[in-house]
């Protein structure tokens, strides 16, 4: 019945994808956007299964994935830690709170020019720009998970003789997982998003300064491989961490 089910979503998520190909089939062939502008998903699918075994452009994604996992990483550790810190001390949740409604609603790519000059334009400053935009969420969820859960499974461990800070990251940490991994898979999205415009911006490698350099060239073919590049890893990605969430929360109520 599961199988089915999983199965039957499957197919139903499929669909709005096939039928976005369609449309762009059906643009090509008729010529309504011209193919030197629009090249047909035959000819983008297979440059991309041909460029799958070349090693400079497998490098440049590997580029793209390490800036990617070094800064998704970075908010998970910070993003849970200060959730969890902002529930547990009176004083770091009324410090953390403000902070969270001032920052959290900018848009961090305002952020970007400012770590390019402090950081350089190499690296960091694409992993910071990750941290800064996947942390607010893994941080949000949290927080909220952690205040929501019942205060009784708290004091039962004080009552065993369990620490504060132990309970905290035992007791706590453990319950309100299926919100903190909500945040983690959010997160994890824009980190995608947000690698891949970080290199269009200013990056000398990463999937992101191949689309670039292919539109300055002209390549129109070469400029959409990095976009389903993206779009797969995003989707290889979304698929690895939904595997790992179901085995984290197996047991579980809302996933049994």
């Amino acid at each position: 019945m599961i199988v089915n089910r999983r199965v039957a979503e499957i197919i139903i998520g499929a669909i709005p994808i096939l039928m976005l190909l369609g449309l762009w089939e059906y643009l090509t062939v008729t010529k309504i956007a011209p193919p030197t502008l629009l090249p047909s998903p035959g000819a983008v699918f297979m440059r991309f299964v041909q460029l799958l075994g070349d090693s400079n452009f497998l490098g440049h994604a590997g580029v793209t994935l390490y800036r990617l996992f070094c800064g998704f990483g970075l908010a998970v550790i910070v993003g849970v830690g200060l959730g969890i810190a902002g529930v547990g001390s009176p004083l770091i949740g009324s410090l953390l709170r403000p902070v969270i409604r001032v920052l959290a609603p900018v848009p961090k790519i305002a952020l970007y020019p400012a770590f390019m000059l402090t950081l350089g334009f190499d690296h960091a400053s694409k992993i910071a720009l990750v941290f800064a935009d996947a942390m607010f969420p893994i941080l949000l969820a949290t927080y909220q998970g952690a205040l929501a859960v019942d205060t009784k499974l708290v004091w039962s461990a004080r009552a065993m003789g369990m620490s504060r800070t132990k309970a905290l990251f035992t007791v706590v940490l453990t319950a309100a997982l299926p919100s903190i991994l909500t945040g983690c898979r959010i997160g994890l999205i824009i980190s995608c998003i947000v690698v891949f415009l970080s290199e269009m911006i200013s990056s000398t490698d990463g999937l992101g300064h191949l689309l670039v350099r292919a539109a300055r060239n002209f390549q129109t073919v070469d400029m959409f491989v990095p976009i389903i590049a993206i779009s797969a890893l995003g989707l290889l990605l979304n698929a690895g961490f939904n595997a790992l969430r179901t085995r984290l929360l197996r047991g579980f109520p809302e996933e049994s």
